[in-house]
């Protein structure tokens, strides 16, 4: 049993001796403030109704105990509607292990190496279908079949070969023609690769099983939202749930509900990314909040605020330690919160719809995030609803850095060296408050104007 206090916050996400240049964390478990095992449980009523309310303001206040962080998630981000007993969402849980179960077996039948305990980072198929006779792929899928990569300093001269050729090997692959199927297969190796790339300072990722969970993950999610497939940064906003959440089953409903809230940024056309309307709405709120700065980026050409992309693609997982970017997002989604999610996303008739403009039904203001709360009250909607809390969370950083972007920054060089600068420097429950007051500075000024 964990103690609610005392154990140091990073000693559950164990970094890599080796990785001495990772950031510490800020974070610190205190008695409390902290949302602790025992406040946790006390929340629940017999039948296993949860008090939201005390919940939300405990987590703004000091964040959740790592022990409990992945169950607390699961209500944060829509899994479970408070309202319901444990009975209720044991059944629930039971029927979408199940149907996770079902895609993955799908996707097995489609490229045997998902659900193996493997994964790949060569391409398998050509744009138009056709199998690549890869000696990597061959390694990576049939490994027990001897086939070797290139040895170190001869050129590849040392590549051995197995009496099974590499055409057999490779025939185990038909052409293609179905195009959700090609579409599908064409991202399984950038997966893989983004995979081996992510969060691999932490001991946890160490574990080949573990690599594999989360490329499984995000193939069987890619395969089911085909409005948005895969993309780099996924695999970022997915990692933490494999570390939280013990099942794969729960690891995948978690960062599918959480897909639900971010894929618009994922969203391309060829003319555009999704992101780029959050980056607009930004560029808005710099220009009410600090006209100076706006018009100093504007004169460097940094007017689409394209330097600010990767804060709210992947919400900061670069700019805080691994400890922080949880604490981060806790803190945000409990400011955020909204009762309606739950059964928002019932009613979605498949996990490729989204929950984005709808209209919920109606809630009630006291089980509502403080910044929903300031939504609610100040009727705040644009076209696709209210801005989300990650778009001010930037602007408060714009901000915090404004006099040194003035006096420093003499081309977009220097705005991304300052923004990289704050990389392990940020104070999240400070960055949220921040985020808070510009937010409530904003809709005055922008009711005003």
């Amino acid at each position: 049993m964990w103690r609610d206090t005392g154990a140091p916050a990073d000693s559950f996400y164990q970094v890599r001796p080796e990785c001495t240049d990772v950031p510490k964390t800020r974070f610190k478990i205190k008695a409390g403030k902290t949302l602790s095992v025992r406040k946790w449980h006390a929340a629940f009523s017999p039948e296993g109704y949860l008090d939201i309310g005390k919940t939300l303001s405990r987590i703004h206040r000091g964040g959740i105990h790592p022990s409990i962080r992945g169950e607390v998630w699961e209500f944060l981000l829509g899994c479970y509607d408070p309202k319901s007993t444990f009975d209720e969402r044991e059944q629930i849980r039971q029927r979408r292990r199940m149907q996770y179960v079902r895609w993955k077996e799908g996707c097995r039948q489609i490229f045997p190496v998902v659900g193996s305990g493997r994964f790949i980072t060569a391409p398998v198929i050509t744009e138009d279908g056709q199998p690549i006779q890869d000696p990597l792929v061959l390694l990576e899928t049939n490994p027990d079949k001897g086939l070797a990569l290139p040895t170190q300093g001869n050129g590849g001269a040392g590549v051995k070969t197995t009496d099974i050729s590499r055409e057999n090997a490779a025939n185990s692959l038909e052409p293609l023609k179905d195009k959700k199927v090609i579409q599908w297969m064409l991202t399984l190796h950038q997966i893989g690769l983004d995979v081996i790339r992510t969060d691999r300072t932490l001991v946890f990722y160490e574990k080949q099983e573990n690599l594999s969970k989360l490329w499984d993950i995000l193939t069987v999610y890619a395969w089911i939202d085909t409005d948005v497939g895969y993309c780099q940064g996924m695999s970022d906003l997915c990692s933490p749930m494999i570390i939280l959440l013990e099942d794969e089953a729960d690891a995948f409903w978690c960062f599918e509900r959480l897909m639900r809230r971010l894929r618009g940024n994922f969203r391309c056309t060829d003319s555009s990314v999704g992101v780029e309307a959050q980056l607009s709405n930004l560029a808005s709120i710099t220009q009410v909040i600090d006209p100076k700065l706006h018009q100093h980026l504007e004169t460097l050409g940094g007017g689409d605020y394209l330097f600010a992309f990767r804060m709210l693609m992947v919400l900061f997982r670069r700019e805080f330690s691994f400890c922080d970017s949880l604490y981060l997002w806790e803190m945000m989604w409990a400011l955020e919160y909204d009762p309606g999610l739950f059964s928002l996303y019932e009613e979605s008739e498949s996990a490729s719809e989204t929950a984005e403009g709808s209209k919920g039904k109606p809630k009630s203001i006291r089980h509502c995030g403080k910044y929903e709360r300031e939504n609610m009250k100040n009727g705040s909607k644009n076209s696709e609803g209210p801005l989300p809390i990650s778009v001010f969370l930037v602007a408060s950083v714009l901000k915090d850095k404004s006099s040194k972007l003035l006096q420093e920054a003499r081309g977009l060089d220097d705005v991304v060296k300052i923004l990289n600068d704050i990389t392990g420097n940020l104070d999240a429950k400070r960055a949220c408050t921040g985020a808070m007051k510009l937010h409530k500075k904003y809709l005055r000024k922008a009711k005003k104007t």
